[in-house]
């Protein structure tokens, strides 16, 4: 089996490493095409107005001046010797749940993958940011492998893709695996932050902020608060197919 890795947080990741070290368990086919630098939030952008620079690490290693979208297309496209037959993308540092998964890079890049026909898994660590800068991998590269080779085995359709979060607490205290639905936060969670620079002018950072519980039961957002791991079915298709219907009558 031949594996793609990729990410969002960029080639020096830490979580990028795990996850290498989580899909050495499962083959030694594998590949890691990442972001040269940090690109979370660029969701699926495509690099077109600028080019793709590519700098190889070792035969196996490489870190492309693009999104993780590009990174995918760059290992399917050119790198690679032959198709992949899994695509990872992560270990992102932060969960990716509800709405922030349309904002993700790391679920952009299995996102990719899922449209080019290749079985794709989004990987994220959740953990507290007030308490620590960075999450402890150890719980996913601890419980992953074994998840992954279910995941592996389970025949998934055409255009879909999976998103799966480890909780923000020991492998020992995880108390399972839920299949959960895409959350729903009860109200926005992107502030803007107004701050001067040392010439008095004005400059804005995006913050996040406490957005409550989910709306929606047996959502990965309530899995992930109770200490349980998300696996999340995802697809390519955003069509609302309920309202096709009554939108075309309502057209006559």
């Amino acid at each position: 089996m031949r594996i793609l890795i990729t990410n969002d947080d960029g080639i020096q990741s830490a979580g990028l490493t795990v996850l290498e070290n989580i899909a050495r368990t499962l083959s030694d086919d594998v590949w890691v095409i990442a972001p040269e630098t940090d690109q979370s939030g660029v969701a699926h952008s495509l690099t077109l107005s600028d080019p793709l620079r590519l700098r190889k690490i070792d035969d196996r290693h490489f870190a492309l001046k693009g999104t993780p979208t590009d990174c995918v297309i760059m290992g399917v496209r050119k790198v690679l010797p032959a198709l992949p037959d899994l695509v990872l993308s992560g270990i992102n540092r932060g969960q990716n749940l509800a709405e922030d998964v349309t904002y993700s890079g790391t679920v952009a890049g299995a996102m990719e993958a899922a449209i080019l026909g290749i079985r794709s898994i989004a990987v994220s660590q959740a953990y507290n940011w007030d308490v620590r800068a960075e999450p402890d991998y150890s719980t996913a590269e601890t419980l992953a492998p074994d998840l992954f080779r279910k995941l592996i085995d389970f025949k998934l359709p055409q255009y879909t893709l999976l998103n799966v979060n480890f909780p923000a607490c020991a492998a020992e205290n995880v108390k399972g695996v839920k299949v959960t639905v895409q959350g729903h936060h009860e109200q926005s969670g992107l502030s803007i932050d107004e701050r001067q620079d040392g010439r008095g002018y004005p400059y804005y950072w995006l913050r996040f902020q406490d957005r409550g519980k989910s709306v929606l039961d047996n959502s990965d957002l309530h899995a992930i608060a109770d200490g349980y791991v998300s696996v999340s079915p995802l697809r390519i298709d955003l069509t609302a197919h309920d309202l096709v219907t009554h939108l075309a009558e309502a057209l006559g």
